[in-house]
């Protein structure tokens, strides 16, 4: 299989897959099209492996990518920081420990014609720890029983298992733009006890496209959702059967709503971003047209602007703001940030927002809430 041919079981994709198994087959009917987050993300990924490896004294050139800029490059810091600590670490308790940057793991042997490859592999006697740099911010994600994260182990142990003899295994997600560090800790047993009784079975009907559609948190990222007819089904039957006015529905069908209410608004856009790019391209569609939308007015050419206006007589026409904390911060240096500006700065009291219990922020009293809101 040439290396830069996606998978039809990917790693990355799955949850998905292993939720939805016939999902997998379905996609294969789309066109693949890299969003401008996935962009951004490979552009990380790239920046954080040169780093990693100009660490551990390995030759890398520096890329170049459109997206760079200080947030990236701090962020990209922080998690080979993060790594080099751990690599620390474990070389003090066994000196013979390897680290490997972009590992490719071929992971066949549990599913069908599937390898991935792993952002850092930390191998040391009697222990295995998979590092995974999530660049995107839109969702959380966590390392406790990741399928991703457990594929990887499974592919690294395949390579290294016998020769340290690991039994133990560390997954950790590194996502710095939600300050999110998320390590799970689980052995070697328990990840060959999940292969076996769920991985496997589920890869098999996966690969052949067998099984029942069924819509979930998953189909956030894949690219039939805007047309599967089970995910559709889903919302519709949510919103004709339980979208009765407020009063009328009961606490645990309000609760019910509640959890269900971002997946809705993100298909419903998803449809309505669908039905306009195939307007765009011809189709028309029964009961709506094509108008142009309201736009802002803007400078054609600002150097224009400025010469006409000065030359009218008219001089006080710019403003002038300080930069973000942010980039004061980082002009600054931490050190220096906390000493200039440290008792400067103030942080105010967020707006309350209704989340799910597995959000990690800590939970406020509705009494606090009152005071503060009121």
């Amino acid at each position: 299989m040439p290396p830069n041919k996606h998978a039809l079981l990917s790693a990355s994709a799955s949850e998905r897959w292993l939720s939805c198994t016939p999902s997998a087959r379905l996609e294969c009917e789309f066109s693949e099209r890299e969003s401008e987050a996935a962009a951004q993300g490979s552009a990380a990924h790239a920046l954080a492996e040169h780093k990693l490896k100009r660490r551990l004294k390995l030759q890398s050139e520096r890329p170049v990518s459109v997206y760079d800029d200080d947030e990236m490059e701090a962020y990209t810091d922080d998690y080979a920081d993060f790594v080099m600590e751990q690599v620390i670490k474990e070389r003090r308790r066994d000196p013979d420990t390897q680290v490997f940057i972009e590992q490719r793991l071929d992971l066949g042997c549990y599913v069908p014609e599937s390898f991935g490859t792993c952002d850092c592999l930390i191998v040391s006697r009697g222990r295995l720890h998979i590092a995974d740099l999530k660049y995107g911010m839109g969702v959380l994600v966590d390392s406790e029983e990741n399928p991703q994260m457990k594929l990887y182990a499974l592919g690294a142990l395949r390579l290294y298992e016998e020769k340290y003899q690991i039994k133990k295994v560390k997954l950790t997600v590194f996502q710095p733009r939600r300050a999110n560090v998320s390590t799970w800790e689980t052995t070697v047993a328990r990840l060959k006890k999940w292969a076996v009784k769920e991985l496997v079975p589920r890869a098999e009907k996966a690969f052949r496209g067998e099984g029942d559609y069924c819509p979930g948190e998953w189909c956030l990222f894949c690219k039939a959702a805007v047309k599967c007819r089970a995910r559709a089904e889903e919302k519709l039957r949510l919103a004709q059967s339980e979208f009765k006015l407020p009063p009328l529905l009961t606490d645990a069908e309000i609760e019910d709503v509640l959890a269900k209410l971002p997946d809705i608004k993100k298909w419903a856009d998803e449809i309505q971003e669908y039905a306009l790019a195939k307007a765009l391209a011809g189709k028309e569609w029964s009961g709506f047209k094509l108008v142009e939308g309201r736009s802002v007015r803007r400078y054609a050419d600002e150097g224009a602007v400025i010469a006409a206006a000065n030359d009218a007589g008219y001089h006080d026409i710019y403003k002038k703001s300080l930069i973000s904390i942010t980039e004061m911060e980082r002009l600054m240096g931490k050190t220096d940030f906390e000493k200039v500006l440290g008792g400067l700065i103030v942080k105010p009291q967020g707006k309350p927002t209704l989340v799910p219990d597995t959000d990690k922020r800590q939970a406020i009293k509705v009494s606090d809430a009152k005071t503060e809101f009121s």
